[in-house]
Order: C-alpha cells, then structure tokens, then sequence
C-alpha cells in the first residue's frame, strides 16, 4: 500500500466534515515539490520543519524504489555539501542516503532529490534544523532484587534463576494460553518471562544486571511466530529507555536485535513488527530548547519523543517522526517550570498502533498531552487528534483521559486505551476503555469501560483477545486482569509487591528450545533425587532418567511425568552417571540432556 496518494482519501478520514482537508494538502505539498502527474507519494525524513534532527541522521526516502531516485542534494549551512551513499530498504521501497559525515549541532540543512522513472521524475525535498544535544549524564539506578520469602522461585537445575513468584488468584473462564510478563521493581531478577494459565514458569530469561526488560510478546517476522521483547537501560527520574528491541524465534534463538536509527537508541514503550518486515519503534531525544512560550526556560532542556519506522534485515530508517515542532508545548499537561535541571519531557509517547484501513497511518498516544494523534505516514502531519486540549473532536461523557497508554485501533474502528488517570490524581481509578469516533458529527462516545478497583499511575495495557475478552496489565501496579466483554473479571494474578511488569499479554506459545535440558542431582549412597528441566519448552509431558557405569552405556532407569518447570524423580539405585530425556506426549524422545556425574 505505500507510495499511493489515496491515503490522503477524506472520505475515509472525514477530514472535509473537519475542516481539515486543505491542511493536509499544504502539508503535503510541503513535503513533494512539483510533483509530475501521477508520480509516487514518497516520505522524506527528517520531516520538514524538523527542529530537532539527529546530528548523525540518514536522509530517508521511502515510498519509490531506489533505482528511481537520483540527484541526491545534501547541503548543510555550516558543513556545506555532503557526500554519502545510498541504502535499499528490503521490507518496502525506498532508500536512505547516508552521509560520510555528521552533521553540525544547530545547522540547518536542506535535502533534496529526483524520484520517479526516467523523464517522469519529480522534486522531492525538506529542510530541517541539526538537534543542540543537551550535555545531560544519563545515571542508571543501582540494579536492586530481592530473593526469597516465598517470593521468588529457585531451582536446583537452573540455580542461576531467580524469578519472582506470580500467584493466580481468580480463574475461572478465561481465553487459553499463557502469559507474558517482563518482572522488575522488586522481588527476583528482572527479565522476559512466560508463564502458563496456572501461573507456573515456562520460560525465563533474566536481563543483565542493570538492565530491564519491557513489552514481552509474540509476535509474526518472516511468517514465522516470533518473541519480541525491549532490553536497556532506564535513567533515573526520565522515565524512558535507552536499549535495543530484541527478536528470538521458537526455540528462543536470536533473530535480530532492532536498534534506532540515526544516532538515537530504542526506547522501551513500543515495538511493532510489520508483515512487510520494518518495525515501528519509539525513541527519545535530550536537546537544548526554547521552552519559554510554555513557562518554561529559554535555555530549557527537551526531552523530545519520536517514533521510527526502521526496515529490521538492515537497521536503516525509513521514517521518523518528532513530537517537537509537531506539537506545541503549551499542549503539555506536564509543568517546565518543574523541570530546571531536568529535561522536560512534554510529550511521553508510549503507543504506536497502525490504522485497521491499510491506509500506512496510525495512531500514537501522548501521556503527558493527554492526547491520541493520527499521523500521515507520509508528511508527518496531525491529521487530527482525540482528547487533551486540541481535540478535534467533541468528547462525550466518560471519554476523556488522563496521562493514558496504549491506544489500539480495534478491527471493529474503536479505541482502547488504558486510562491510567494518574499521576498526579486526575481520576478515582484507572478506567479500560473502548471509544467510537462518529464522523459525521465528530465526537467521540464511550461504548465500554471496565474498572478493577486499581490505580495505576504509569504503564499498563489492555490486550483485546480474538474472543472479545480484555486481558489488562496494570503496569506499576502488580496486578494482572481478563476482563469478558461484558466486564467480568474471568482471570486475576499478582506479583508480590513492589513488583510490577510495564505490559501483560496472552498468547498461544509453542517452543521447542534449542539448548538442551538441564538436570541437577542430589545423591546418597542408596538413592538419587534427579532434578530434571528444561526453559521454555512447551511440549514436555514426561521425564525419562537415563543411568549407566559411564556415557556409553545408558540404560532408561527412572521416569516421571512432568510436573512443571522442574520435575523431581527418585532413582532408587543410583548409578554412576546420569541424564535425562524430555519426552513429547506420544512419548517420542524430544531432546536430551548432558550426562552428569551421580
């Protein structure tokens, strides 16, 4: 569907009962100089008018295949022309011209190209303004866990495991499969885990120390059902992350690992795979800026939000998109004035869902604007938002939000959103929400609205499961809820405080790892207990024990069925060395562990 102006369509968007129909043209316009008859519509990046581009950006061009842009012009109005080299993108068409050399901090530069075939070609260009990186020490908090008490779990086969207990406390009804949490704050390592309906441990994969893991999910890279998950660092007191998003497939093998682009690391809130194979990621910038139309300072500190659209088989950018100089800062619930040695981060995006119409525009949620804006994928331009100060719209009864997350376009056209509704204390409690836009009369009414008695000041999300039921992370809050579509709660867990997961999902998982079992022993001279496990497998109905004077000459000896994530078996004769096998539920061997001294 990229490179077709039709996705300016207002009667898909209703932008002329808005009003809103000859701004998207202008902007348009802006972005596609002269345009022959016919030509592709193509996103350049930095997006015109950026204030706040990288120093080491790609210029991006995306929307045409790379054999039809030609011309390239990159003058900076202190580092003058630039030379570069230009990059295909494998998920989509489209190139990225990469400069041999950076650019220079508050320089700005004008980019501009030929696209098009032969003597049917068109000018493309924009102009943007090089970021002031601000000089700001990113200090990450001591990494702190405690283990324990009842609280975290331990095992004799992976004693390097020390994940945080979830205890279910509800059940009764709800969708089939597993869960998918990323545990930090607290009790047990931080890290990616997976649990089963019963609240036992599947998989766990522990992040190094001083790391966190966010946004656990299974997600479709290559046709092939995939784990993606966020691991960085978080900095004291901003809130955000500075990492790389990671993708592993079925047998919990790596499959690429997703940085942004441009100088800018991947921020924790979000990371969305496409079928074409780009991904759609969040990032953050700290810059010098003028935040004095806000009440803020003149030589005030800016942390701007953006988001990118990053081709993953070769880490290039083929879009990008910043708050700043999008959003006006007088737009901000957040106060500057609070924020003299700190960056003022006026926008806090944590959400990025692509239109259900294939139109290539989405919907991206600001915390700190109160606000859900639909962004053109291909000038950047708000084509309207919901809630907050600007709406486009008028806000029925119950549909305003407070300091929200995860905003979701539903195949049905509603919005979800996670009203946190906090902090500071904006409503009693946090509210799961289903929002309608009516077009014709542009306002918005609210169609559902589910409450657990919590509330949540930062993260969350609600998950619409294919059977309508509403799976929901409470994100600082250590509570997990499925709601069915008429409110009930169906499902309920919780980690032990102050634990708490960013996101909570469920899915169908199916995973044969590729590191082999793991066992432990404990032995007396009469008697073997053998401690048999294996992460992430999902397929294991039994436990076969294999004994034997040395390697060659095993013999079966013991079996158990499986009895979680680790299975203990009595061998009552023990032998000198020791195995185990997991067994499939047709009682197939499905690997094998490393033989081990009694």
């Amino acid at each position: 569907m990229r490179g077709t102006a039709a996705r300016l369509c207002p009667a898909r968007l209703g932008l002329g009962r808005l009003g809103l129909t000859l701004v998207a043209v202008t902007v348009l316009a802006a972005a596609i100089s002269s345009p022959a008859l016919g030509a592709p519509a193509v996103a350049v990046s930095p997006l015109n008018g950026t204030p706040d581009a990288s120093p080491y950006t790609q210029i991006s061009f995306l929307g045409v295949p790379a054999s039809e842009i030609s011309d390239v012009s990159v003058v900076g109005s202190r580092t003058g022309r630039h030379t570069g080299q230009m990059r295909s993108y494998q998920s989509a068409p489209g190139a990225s011209y990469v400069p041999s050399q950076q650019f220079s901090q508050g320089e700005r530069v004008t980019a501009s190209a030929s696209i098009g075939p032969k003597g049917h070609t068109s000018t493309v260009r924009t102009t943007f303004t090089v970021a002031r990186l601000a000089n700001f020490p990113l200090v990450t908090p001591k990494p702190q866990f405690s283990t324990g008490h009842g609280n975290t779990l331990s095992f004799h086969s992976q004693p390097k495991l020390d994940p945080s207990v979830v205890k279910v406390t509800a059940n009764s009804g709800s969708t089939p499969g597993d869960i998918f949490v990323t545990p930090t704050h607290g009790w047990g390592q931080p890290g990616a885990m997976i649990l089963n309906a019963n609240g036992g441990l599947v998989w766990f994969h522990p992040v190094p120390s001083g790391d966190t893991a966010t946004d656990l999910q299974v997600q479709a890279y290559g046709g092939q059902p995939v784990l993606t998950f966020w691991e960085g660092k978080i900095p004291y007191s901003l809130g955000v992350g500075f990492g790389r998003d990671e993708i592993l497939n079925a047998a919990y093998q790596p499959v690429a690992s997703v940085g942004a682009g441009n100088g800018y690391k991947a921020d924790l809130h979000e990371f969305q795979l496409t079928p074409s194979g780009s991904a759609f990621l969040t990032a953050y910038t700290l810059v010098d800026a003028d935040l004095s139309s806000a009440g803020g300072k003149s030589d005030g500190l800016l942390q701007d939000a953006l988001f990118q659209e990053v081709d993953v088989a070769t880490g290039l950018v083929m879009f990008e998109w910043h708050a700043y100089g999008h959003v006006a800062l007088q737009d901000s619930y957040s106060e500057p004035a609070h924020y003299t040695e700190h960056p003022w981060d006026f926008f806090h995006m944590n959400s990025i869902s692509l239109d259900p119409w294939g139109d290539g525009n989405m919907i991206i949620s600001s915390r700190n604007t109160w606000t859900a804006y639909e962004i053109n994928h291909i000038t950047g331009a708000v084509m309207w938002r919901v809630g907050g100060k600007k709406s486009s719209f008028k806000m029925g009864a119950g549909t305003g939000t407070a300091y929200q997350h995860d905003v979701r376009w539903q195949p049905d056209h509603t919005l979800t959103m996670f009203d946190n509704g906090a902090v500071p204390k904006v409503h009693s409690l946090t509210r799961i929400i289903r929002e309608r836009i009516d077009w014709k009369h542009r306002s918005v009414s609210l169609v559902g609205r589910y409450t657990g008695g919590i509330l949540s000041g930062s993260q969350g999300n609600d998950e619409v499961l294919p059977d309508g039921n509403s799976f929901v992370g409470w994100g600082e809050e250590p509570f997990i809820t499925e709601f069915s579509s008429t409110g009930k709660i169906l499902f309920s867990a919780r980690f032990p405080s102050p634990n708490q997961s960013y996101r909570a999902y469920r899915y169908t998982w199916n995973a044969t790892p590729a590191s082999r079992p793991a066992l432990a022993v404990e032995s007396s001279s009469a008697k073997a207990t053998v401690y048999a496990s294996w992460n992430g497998a999902t397929g294991v109905s039994a436990w076969q024990v294999l004994g034997g004077a040395s390697a060659s000459s095993l013999a079966p000896v013991a079996s158990a069925p499986s009895a979680g994530f680790e299975t203990p078996i009595t061998v009552p004769a023990a032998p000198a060395v020791l195995a185990v096998q997991a067994l499939g539920p047709e009682g197939q061997v499905l690997s094998s562990s490393a033989v081990v001294p009694r």
